[in-house]
């Protein structure tokens, strides 16, 4: 067994963090496995060394000791590239000049995200953004030096993991989610639309690098917030088109505030080293997190 956490050197951690490390180091210890240590520096322009450190500070101050060396997705980008380009060798990539606001008015793309689609800032792209403007003006971007975002032709991409696979029932992953929500899960990308694979600022996006991150790492349960788990329908596509191994996955509730609000950096919730510095112990700390799952009972 083999878990893994991995924040964003972005902030400070806060008790949200702590709880999502503490489910994946106590699923690992339970099953006498690895708890490993990511770092998700890939936006090198937010990602600070101070955080990092701070990272280390916390989990070790709380007791969540993590196994091996840490591994960084901003030493990782040769693997990215390999990924995406041989994405690109099966023509399930295209170049993509369009700036968001030009997306938003040609497609007049709606506020918000339809049922079933994932939890993100932007709205849902449709497909082929590719023939909304003419080659020739693509060309005139091109030559004028305007870098592109490469997404992904989502349904010549479903086609092609259909087609490598004995039926479309196995482009599914194992959930072993705290609910009656449990069980083989059906992934349907296409809730997606044609999702950027590489953006033109840093390179890989998320999903192509989360999945990558978690082959080179080995990791063999997946666990994480409920808020991600949207995104699995995306991880197990590209780890189809990629002959990637399929970990299992596990989404656990998330932390909330007195208003039933989730923790985040961006609200400046309580960090860690906040409650320490007060003279708050580990154990205390601990101790006001909800209950842990009883992995058990979802056959963990």
């Amino acid at each position: 067994m083999i878990t893994r956490f991995a924040p964003s050197p972005t902030g400070a951690l806060h008790l949200g963090h702590i709880y999502a490390a503490k489910v994946a180091h106590d699923i690992a210890k339970a099953h006498c496995g690895h708890f490993h240590l990511r770092i998700d520096d890939l936006d090198t322009t937010r990602c600070r060394p101070c955080f990092t450190d701070a990272i280390y500070n916390d989990l070790r101050w709380a007791g969540l000791n993590w196994h091996g060396t840490v591994s960084f997705q901003s030493e990782r980008h040769t693997h990215y590239a390999k990924a995406i380009s041989q994405l690109r060798d099966m023509d399930l990539l295209y170049p993509c000049y369009l700036t968001r606001r030009e997306l938003a008015s040609m497609t007049q793309a709606p506020h918000g995200t339809p049922h079933g689609a994932p939890d993100i800032a932007s709205p849902i792209v449709p497909i082929n953004t590719d023939r909304l403007i003419p080659d020739s003006e693509q060309k005139r971007r091109a030559a004028d030096g305007q870098q592109a975002a490469w997404r992904l032709r989502m349904d010549a991409a479903i086609k092609h993991a259909n087609a490598h696979i004995q039926t479309h029932s196995q482009l599914n992953w194992r959930e072993y989610a705290l609910s009656a929500d449990a069980g083989l899960k059906q992934a349907t990308p296409e809730i997606f639309g044609d999702v950027i694979i590489a953006r033109k600022d840093l390179g890989s996006s998320y999903h192509l690098a989360v999945v990558i991150d978690d082959m080179l790492d080995n990791v063999s349960l997946v666990t994480r917030g409920v808020d991600l788990q949207s995104s699995t329908h995306l991880h197990r596509l590209l780890q189809a088109l990629l002959g990637l191994p399929t970990p299992n996955y596990l989404h656990h509730p998330l932390v909330t505030d007195s208003c039933d609000k989730r923790l985040a950096k961006r609200d400046k919730a309580q960090s860690i080293a906040a409650l320490r510095n007060r003279g708050m112990s580990a154990d205390t700390m601990m101790s006001i997190l909800p209950a842990l799952p009883d992995y058990e009972s979802v056959g963990i």
